[in-house]
């Protein structure tokens, strides 16, 4: 089995960005952790309004876990504090190789 990367990335208003920040680093991508899906995540920005969270998973089964169980779950909640302002894209990698 070989890992998975699941690649969320968004756009957001500018006058949405810090508590965008404070809503993903204090609430959402700690309870996406919770769920035990991911070994390791990470949160970058580029240019102010631009996104990209990296959530690895051990393999496809756990981000099918992921999707099947929680994600319905943490979507609405991030719904409910950013319905409008905010345009979400989303990716699954295979890692085909990881260098270190």
């Amino acid at each position: 089995m070989s890992s998975v990367i699941y690649e969320v990335r968004t756009v957001v208003e500018r006058d949405l960005c810090g508590r965008y920040e404070r809503y993903m680093t204090d609430q959402h991508i700690p309870d996406l952790m919770k769920t035990g899906c991911f070994t390791e995540a990470s949160f970058e920005n580029f240019d102010g309004g631009e996104y990209q969270m990296r959530y690895v998973a051990s393999s496809r089964e756990q981000l099918d876990r992921y999707l099947r169980d929680h994600a319905p779950r943490l979507r609405q909640d991030f719904l409910s504090h950013f319905p409008d302002g905010i345009t979400v894209w989303r990716k699954e990698w295979n890692v085909i190789r990881h260098f270190a």
